[in-house]
């Protein structure tokens, strides 16, 4: 059933202050690593000065450990990957990881980024790093933490029931369309029985252990503490939170259960990640911090997300004078021959537009493809065949655009990771609430370049438009 958001105004305040005060003194206590492995790069969301690995070689790996940051990410675009995939990518990350920290001698935990409307390969993922992280150093992971709450994109979790704002409404996350997902649906909005449907009854709904937000609120870290200090064999718990201080207080005791020998595996959305690793908040992006040479081309848009919040959002930045817009027919996938002409088409007229000055938007079709085989890897076989000629309007062009947008997650990782060749990026903040932008490296196509990582779940129906217009000249 669907809230009034106006009850997120209902719950009493907590002294911020006091509670920002003690979590920095556990964080200035806590010797590990944090490795945040993302499904895709959309989850910096909330971060700023950190780095963002694109690969997991070894000497990547040991640039990372090397860091004074305390957390970076390792971008692995699991959530464009088959089952299969994701399996051998975790198994290397894992590997690699533990071999740096052995070398470095410094102890590390893993936060598994993922979708905060709870798309993904759960629970494989975390089952991959358990097993991983048990076998490597012999410590046993007690509990696995559940936190999709992201306030930037309107993604609350209160009585364990995951919700999805739209305008004044709290959506319950199994009724809206990401829980359609072809590859990743699901049909239970609770959190404790969405861990049971995921887990295919491994895990019980009525065992999972869930932290309220009267506890959070009320600032009871003692007993918070106590609940996490009972978590054992791998069980479950559910964070609830509404705003940014419900996490903070979590961390808290998290980190106090953590100093007394718990270990566990995260699950979340990109707001855990902000607080576990005490990145401060910092305004909005403007052009002079993201602009850092001028150019007189235009820049260059790519919608590979075809989610109704995206399509709306084409539909309003249309309306703009300095825009051009570029359809790539998606429906021509099936045929390689038609596919091939169709991206050689939209190719010359993006870099046509892109020399005249103007903006380049290049889309595909507003509409799903979907193989028709009844096998959901089929289906994502076919998205990535789709996402990959989106891509290639990014990597094949010949003239450097003043900016890119990339907007959806397979879309914004296939053009940093293959179009602009990233190895590492500083992320630098955000160009709107929830919408990361990197400063690509010297070894990318585009060195210097702002690439903005627009999410196909992100935004009001003018946020594409906004970010565009900071952007252009």
């Amino acid at each position: 059933m669907a809230l009034d958001a106006k009850i997120l105004k209902t719950f009493p305040s907590v002294d911020e202050t006091a509670v920002d005060a003690l979590l920095q003194a556990e964080i200035a206590k806590n010797q590990k690593k944090i490795v945040v492995l993302d499904d895709d790069p959309t989850g910096v969301q909330t971060v700023h000065d950190i780095s963002v690995y694109t690969n997991w070689t070894k000497p990547a790996i040991e640039q990372a450990f090397a860091e004074s940051n305390n957390l970076f990410y390792i971008l692995t675009n699991s959530r464009g990957f088959t089952a299969e995939q994701t399996t051998a990518a975790h198994e290397e990350i894992a590997a690699a990881v533990d071999s740096v920290a052995k070398s470095t001698g410094k102890d590390y935990l893993y936060i598994s980024r993922s979708d905060s409307t709870l798309r993904g390969h759960y629970p494989l993922e975390t089952i991959l790093l358990k097993k991983a992280y048990e076998a490597n150093t012999g410590r046993t992971i007690d509990g696995e933490v559940m936190c999709p709450f992201f306030k930037e994109g309107g993604r609350f979790t209160i009585d364990d029931v995951h919700y999805v704002q739209d305008g004044d409404q709290l959506i319950p996350a199994a009724e809206t369309e990401f829980a359609k997902d072809k590859t990743f649906g699901y049909t239970k909005s609770d959190i404790k029985e969405y861990i049971e449907e995921k887990t295919q009854g491994a895990f019980k709904a009525a065992h999972v252990i869930s932290i309220s937000l009267d506890d959070l609120r009320a600032c009871r870290y003692d007993a918070i503490e106590a609940q996490l200090m009972s978590v054992s064999d791998f069980n479950k718990i559910v964070m609830n939170a509404i705003d940014y201080c419900d996490v903070k207080v979590f961390c808290v005791a998290l980190f106090r259960a953590m100093a007394k020998g718990k270990n566990f595996m995260f699950r979340s959305a990109a707001a855990l990640v902000k607080v576990m690793g005490g990145v401060s908040d910092q305004p909005l992006l403007t052009r002079k911090d993201m602009v850092v040479q001028e150019t007189t081309n235009g820049g260059v848009i790519v919608v590979g997300s075809h989610t109704e919040k995206t399509t709306k959002q084409v539909e309003y930045l249309r309306g703009h004078p300095a825009i051009d817009f570029v359809e790539l027919d998606a429906t021509l996938v099936k045929d390689d021959a038609a596919f091939t002409k169709e991206v050689n088409r939209c190719l010359a007229a993006e870099e046509a537009i892109i020399q005249s000055g103007r903006t380049a938007c290049v889309f595909t079709t507003r509409q799903l493809i979907t193989a028709d085989t009844g096998d959901k890897e089929d289906d994502l076989r076919l998205a990535v065949k789709i996402s990959d000629a989106v891509q290639s309007l990014v990597g094949r062009l010949s003239v450097v655009p003043s900016f890119v947008i990339a907007k959806g997650g397979i879309t914004s990782s296939d053009v940093g990771t293959k179009a602009l060749a990233v190895q590492r990026a500083n992320v630098l903040g955000q160009i709107e609430p929830g919408i990361p932008v990197w400063q690509t490296g010297d070894e990318s196509k585009f060195p210097l370049t702002p690439y903005v990582i627009f999410p196909g779940n992100v935004g009001g129906i003018e946020t594409l438009r906004d970010a565009a217009e900071k952007l252009m000249a």
